[in-house]
């Protein structure tokens, strides 16, 4: 998919504005979107991926199940993330964190029956998302253009690499192959979009009718809150979309207080 993204990139990149004209060149580096054309021809194909298969099924997933099966589901998965959010917790030398998490896991993964139960928030512990897009950012590593991907949404170079590293961190990659394994692997694969979609039924209707450019609104809210999620830095009470760059299976998450921990991006 990326390859392919590729090859639509060199043959439609947007034009660099001149050198006399400041603000559509600070406008320019500031969007970080030299690929505009391409970008916007994979979000409509993401387009009428999402409105035809990916929203019908997140409604159908809300309607069939109670809220609180679902908030289960969202929490077993956020919890099935602890070893690759305690990894990057360690990478990045985070190590108070990194014991919030691991302790997470203990408690949500023995009392919580699996995750399903956040125990560890109820005894006001609240969980972080953490992945290895963050912890290159934190190393130093540029984010690199911004790039709209098929089903997997805005990412960007930094993140995708990331992605793929996550994946490598997932204990579930060396359980070796299996009927019960594999099935084990799809099924939490489903769950996570099927959840992540769910989540964001009302924020994507939302941007869909009162955004004149949706693509805009949401690489501005993405390229936000991948700064938010590298300082640190989070909303109260707010749903973390999708694993890796969009956090999926992530639960909801409660606030860092007011003098929270931020880093340097």
């Amino acid at each position: 998919m990326a390859f392919a993204f590729a090859l639509v990139a060199l043959a439609a990149c947007a034009t660099r504005p001149p050198a006399d004209d400041p603000e559509a060149l600070a406008e320019f580096r500031e969007t970080n979107d030299p690929f505009e054309p391409a970008n916007r021809a994979m979000f409509e194909v993401h387009e009428v991926a999402d409105r035809f298969v990916l929203q019908p099924v997140a409604e159908a997933y809300r309607d069939i199940l109670p809220q609180p099966v679902r908030n289960g589901i969202r929490n077993a998965l956020g919890n099935l993330r602890a070893p690759v959010i305690l990894a990057n917790d360690l990478l990045q030398g985070n190590f108070s964190r990194a014991r919030i998490t691991l302790g997470r896991f203990m408690v949500n993964s023995t009392l919580g029956l699996g995750g399903f139960l956040d125990v560890a928030r109820e005894w006001g512990v609240s969980g972080h998302s953490e992945d290895f897009g963050q912890t290159l950012a934190v190393w130093g590593a540029g984010e690199g253009f911004y790039m709209f991907v098929p089903l997997l949404g805005p990412s960007s170079p930094r993140d995708l690499a990331g992605q793929g590293v996550d994946f490598a961190f997932n204990p579930l990659t060396w359980l070796g192959q299996g009927a019960v394994v594999d099935a084990a692997g799809w099924t939490r694969l489903g769950l996570t979009v099927v959840d992540t979609r769910e989540a964001l039924l009302e924020p994507i209707d939302a941007v869909r009718s009162s955004s004149l450019d949706p693509y805009s609104t949401l690489r501005s809210a993405y390229r936000q809150r991948r700064d938010y999620e590298i300082r640190n830095q989070e909303e109260r009470g707010r749903v973390v979309a999708p694993a890796g760059t969009t956090g999926f299976g992530q639960a909801v998450t409660e606030p860092a207080p007011p003098a929270a921990e931020t880093r340097p991006r």
